[in-house]
């Protein structure tokens, strides 16, 4: 096999698998070709995508060592995409009545969602989380994206206990801006006790739903490493979550006028 050709499925592997460490044999039982050339090939795919702020590849020595792929954006690329999600959140036909903006089609775009995804996995995994949570339904494509670039497990909050996924936890809350009652819910057997955990969300307000998530954290004796959010809103300043790492901050909404910027 031409090493072009080696270099290209090599990469197709480690970005199919993100998180995960394979070993040279993982490779050569697809390429072929001795280890040496192997460690070569991975050499230039670690600097070209180093390079260009695509992901970082990172050798793990010892018995149990090999190579493992991890998906991020350098700080540059990451501002790009964010202006640009601004410019499309500020788009006027996307107002709703009542103030609201129309986000949906972008939540549940996998280019968007894996682009988020790989921002909020970069920012969390020096913590080194073992399982996603989000609440459903918005949430689910930007964390399943954000479990996958951590290489974690996911799981959904609902708002109404299943039957088919045996007994829960359930707890009642507040939302912080309707100030009304809602529910949510976990199956006991879905999250271990003293698990770390990352909430990922699409928006915040006063953080009512996201107080909601940590009190159900800790009805698991779970350690809640982070949260984040796609938009926070600059009002009201004081949340119900005073920890809380959101990507863009929506100023105002007046009129055909949306004022919303990157948070960081």
């Amino acid at each position: 096999m031409k090493r072009s050709e080696r270099l290209i499925i090599l990469t197709s592997i480690l970005v199919d698998r993100p998180g995960e460490t394979l070993g040279l044999n993982d490779f050569s039982q697809v390429v072929g070709g001795a280890k040496s050339t192997l460690s070569e090939d991975l050499a230039i795919i670690k600097q070209a995508l180093s390079s260009r702020g695509l992901g970082r590849v990172e050798t793990v020595t010892g018995a149990g060592g090999g190579v493992t792929f991890t998906p991020a954006l350098d700080g540059e690329r990451v501002q790009e995409k964010l202006w640009e999600l601004c410019g499309e959140l500020s788009d006027p036909r996307r107002i709703l009545p009542g103030g609201f903006i129309y986000m949906t089609d972008l939540l549940y775009s996998p280019i968007w969602a894996w682009d988020i995804g790989r921002i909020f996995a970069d920012n969390f995994r020096a913590k080194k989380p073992e399982y996603v949570l989000t609440m459903e339904t918005k949430g689910i494509p930007l964390a399943t994206m954000t479990a996958r670039a951590l290489n974690c497990p996911l799981l959904i909050i609902r708002r109404a206990h299943r039957v088919t996924e045996g007994p829960a936890v359930s707890i009642n809350y507040i939302t912080g801006s309707s100030k009304t009652i809602g529910n949510m819910s976990l199956p006991r057997r879905a999250l271990p006790l003293g698990a770390r955990v990352v909430l990922v969300d699409d928006f915040m307000k006063a953080g009512g739903t996201a107080r909601g998530m940590m009190d159900l954290m800790q009805e698991f004796q779970a350690e809640v490493i982070g949260l984040g959010v796609v938009v926070a809103t600059a009002q009201p300043e004081k949340k119900l979550i005073d920890d809380y790492f959101s990507l863009l901050t929506l100023k105002k909404v007046e009129g055909k006028e949306v004022q919303i910027e990157p948070s960081y």
